[in-house]
């Protein structure tokens, strides 16, 4: 690697850092922490990084002082783990002062958590991002060695979409009846173009969603791991995504896969959804109340982001609000065995056993037998696991229910992605 590109790349992205507009995300960052912030690709990691660029400049850090480089940079083609030290002395050349780093899509660079782990043991500040989940595996875990706080990106949260497009939701806002039309408005967008911060910037929002997909599914799985077989790739995330509120078999969407004519095995449908795992493209939900080998064998699976869920359906309003509860419940308590539904006897769509929560999701709930059997799952649960609260998430329908001394909250989506 030639360090004069690498004294170009450095300086150019500098100039980068006071002009690049960034919206504040609802993220506080400890003064004295290294960060690697692992999610969805175009999820908003590198806004919180020059959002911490941004602050430190105005607590007085110097452009200078910082040192930014985007991985995916095709002038940094061929970089190895061994070149990576080569910055700090590009910039040392230039500077002459120690740097805090930003580090972005590093997952790139094959080997990066030993060069991570010597900034953090040499007191650099470091702020890392990528989009791979194997980021978080436990032999890097091992290696970082606890000096890094990992913290997982999702697209924006319904508050920060309101924010990032100038939307009044104070409550005084939406008691009058024109603030509370302009917050449904931009909820209706989000339930349906999703979260991704770039989106917003976008008329032709589909076309945006429909670039990243095909950005996840050809790069981070397709190229990344050598899949041929594109055409199964395809059918396997569309019949996922039709899927959405039901649990599946890797045995039976081999089948159905296969169906389609693009013969699979069990084992290929386990690797390429591991795969999609790792991209942040899909998220399983285990069953709380399965044995393990039908937990981990029949799952519910969620896309990361509404918008690219929507891109797959029609007529999908249904399908849609359980997404977007499953990834706000995900946002808020994690991704790994925090969030489960339950299916033995009754179905309850969502389980959180850290809030002692249960939740059930109904786009429209005004049918009588509907609205009985979304109720009665409720109650039955309460009496097999700790239920401290019970939500009936709809796409407009509010009310609270107390029957046989249990309270049942009954509250449109929009509503509850703002309390939440």
């Amino acid at each position: 690697m030639e360090k004069n590109v690498l004294k170009t790349i450095i300086a150019d992205n500098m100039a980068e850092i006071p002009n690049y507009k960034v919206n504040f995300r609802d993220f506080r960052f400890e003064r004295a922490g290294n960060y690697v912030f692992v999610g969805m690709r175009r999820a908003g990691k590198s806004y919180l990084l020059y959002q911490r660029m941004q602050e430190l400049l105005v607590e007085g850090i110097k452009a200078q002082e910082m040192l930014y480089i985007n991985f995916e940079d095709e002038r940094l083609s061929g970089m190895t783990s061994g070149d990576l030290n080569l910055l700090l002395e590009a910039h040392w050349e230039v500077y002459g002062v120690k740097p805090i780093l930003f580090l972005d899509e590093i997952q790139n660079i094959k080997g990066w958590e030993k060069f991570a782990r010597r900034l953090a043991d040499t007191k650099h500040g470091v702020f890392i991002t990528g989009s791979n989940a194997k980021m978080l595996s436990k032999d890097i875990q091992t290696t970082l060695g606890g000096r890094y706080i990992v913290v997982e990106v999702y697209p924006y949260n319904f508050r920060e979409y309101l924010n990032a497009s100038y939307t009044d939701f104070s409550g005084k806002s939406i008691l009058s009846t024109q603030g509370r039309a302009k917050v449904l408005r931009k909820f209706n967008d989000y339930f349906h173009f999703g979260g991704l911060p770039e989106n917003l910037m976008f008329s032709s929002k589909r076309d945006y969603l429909t670039g990243i997909y095909q950005k996840i599914y050809l790069g981070d799985i397709a190229a990344r791991h050598s899949i041929d077989n594109l055409f199964a790739l395809r059918i396997l995330f569309k019949k996922l995504a039709e899927s959405i509120k039901q649990p599946v078999s890797y045995n039976r969407i081999a089948n159905i896969v296969s169906s389609a004519g693009a013969r699979v095995s069990t084992n290929t449908i386990i690797n390429y959804i591991e795969y999609a795992k790792d991209a942040w493209l899909l998220t399983p939900l285990l069953n709380i109340a399965g044995k393990l080998v039908e937990k981990e064998t029949n799952p519910k699976y969620y896309y990361t982001d509404n918008g690219i869920l929507n891109l797959f359906l029609l007529d999908g309003n249904t399908s849609l609000l359980e997404n977007l509860v499953a990834v706000n419940l995900l946002r808020k308590y994690g991704r790994s065995d925090s969030v489960f539904f339950y299916n033995r006897d009754i179905e309850v769509d969502f389980y959180v056993p850290e809030a002692e929560t249960a939740i059930q999701v109904c786009y429209d709930l005004t049918n009588a037998d509907t609205f009985d059997r979304e109720v009665n799952a409720l109650l039955k649960l309460s009496k097999i696991l700790d239920c401290k609260k019970m939500l009936v998430i709809t796409g407009g329908m509010e009310k609270s229910l107390k029957i046989n001394k249990q309270k049942i909250e009954v509250v449109p989506a929009w509503k509850w992605l703002l309390e939440s």
